[in-house]
């Protein structure tokens, strides 16, 4: 027996992040965990905060009855309440429980919105470089993505956009702050790409603006992350605790839909059916019961921000070209070689691990994932500084 074609030819595509670490595995056995220098994968360093912790093992402790059992399909009521009261003290928008859907982290939000927005053929537009599971979850439920370029800084190119719309588009997915580059979106190029989506709709196509906010609390240099709400009608924003809560392995986030989306109700029918037969079924229920509570707590963002400067000067001492990122915790320089692959495989002679730009559909870039030890990042330099022969 074998596996399906189209599985095998998505599985070819699909990871160089898993690749370069499964290599970082092997070089890892010769040369010893402490002499390689793994900048792979984006798994959160941070701890929970302890006041959920504490939380937690309340919960945990507590004799209630039917804490385990399924709940609506669309999450515990008191639980997207307080998500709504959230989103209505960060918005000034009469969100209510009917516009939050609990799912099972933002990857299974997406899958979600797609399955319930999509039709066969239907085009949405990613800007390019991006999460590359991105091309995965629109292919799930019969999408086709757009892949549009990026401008130089990797802001968004509104004129691009705008050629790349057809009447098969149906929605445009951004990803502020952005994986792989770490860029945030300004609220003056929300507002261009607002307007523009807005000239669409009079025209007679209705696209909606899905915004992926999973690193939405991690941004640094005190700049704020612009209320998309606020900018665009036809908005639905989906994230996740992974990395505000330090919770990737819980599996837990949530759809907010914007109350100023016309003919709401179906859409949300629509995802809590979808949430259903995708086979969610529901958000875990445990964590439902914790996050709801801690929509304001954070985990110290200081500790990214700290590791994102050291890497950052770390690599422009060895002479690359970067743009310093406002968010998230990556960073995306240059390769000094026109093929980025090359150029990764011959790091690695100098025992670093990075995933070439190709994995996130952008040759001659490469990324590196900050959330590892702050040792690892100090100790790393000594290596940068060989490769630039320095």
């Amino acid at each position: 027996m074998s596996s399906s074609n189209s599985i095998k030819n998505l599985m070819k595509s699909s990871s160089w992040i898993r690749a370069m670490f499964e290599e970082g595995e092997r070089l890892k056995k010769e040369y010893g965990t402490d002499n390689i220098f793994d900048f792979t994968l984006g798994n959160p360093i941070s701890e929970p905060p302890e006041e959920l912790l504490d939380e937690l093992t309340r919960v945990i402790a507590s004799d209630a009855k039917g804490m385990h059992k399924y709940m609506s399909n669309s999450g515990y009521d008191f639980v997207r309440e307080e998500i709504a009261a959230y989103c209505r003290k960060k918005t000034g928008l009469p969100f209510s429980k009917d516009n939050i859907v609990m799912t099972v982290g933002a990857a299974g939000a997406l899958n979600v919105v797609f399955k319930s927005l999509l039709d066969p053929g239907d085009e949405v537009i990613v800007i390019n470089p991006f999460f590359v599971e991105f091309m995965f979850y629109i292919g799930n439920h019969g999408g086709v993505m757009k892949l549009v370029d990026s401008k130089d800084d990797f802001h968004l190119d509104i004129e691009k956009i705008e050629k790349a719309i057809t009447k098969k588009t149906k929605a445009v997915l951004i990803n502020s702050p952005n994986n792989p580059t770490g860029v945030v979106y300004n609220g003056q190029e929300l507002k261009e790409l607002g307007s523009l989506l807005r000239r669409m709709r009079e025209k007679g196509r209705r696209i909606y603006l899905i915004c992926d906010e999973a690193y939405k609390k991690l941004i640094y240099d005190d700049i704020t992350l612009p209320d998309v709400f606020s900018i665009y009608e036809e908005t639905i924003a989906v994230t996740c605790h992974s990395k505000d809560l330090g919770l990737a392995g819980e599996r837990i986030g949530y759809i907010a839909a914007s109350p100023s989306i016309v003919d709401l109700k179906p859409i949300m029918d629509a995802m809590i059916f979808s949430n259903r037969i995708l086979g969610f079924i529901n958000a875990p229920a445990l964590m439902q019961r914790i996050v709801g509570k801690f929509q304001d707590l954070n985990i110290d963002i200081m500790e990214y921000k700290r590791r994102r400067d050291t890497l950052y000067d770390i690599l422009i001492e060895s002479g690359f070209e970067v743009i310093k990122p406002l968010g998230a915790f990556y960073i995306f320089p240059k390769t000094p070689i026109p093929d980025d692959i090359s150029f990764i495989r011959e790091l690695q002679e100098h025992h670093i691990l990075g995933v070439p730009g190709t994995g996130f559909g952008k040759s001659g870039y490469f990324r590196l994932a900050y959330c590892v030890d702050m040792d690892v990042i100090e100790r790393s330099r000594k290596y940068f500084m060989e490769f630039a022969g320095k």
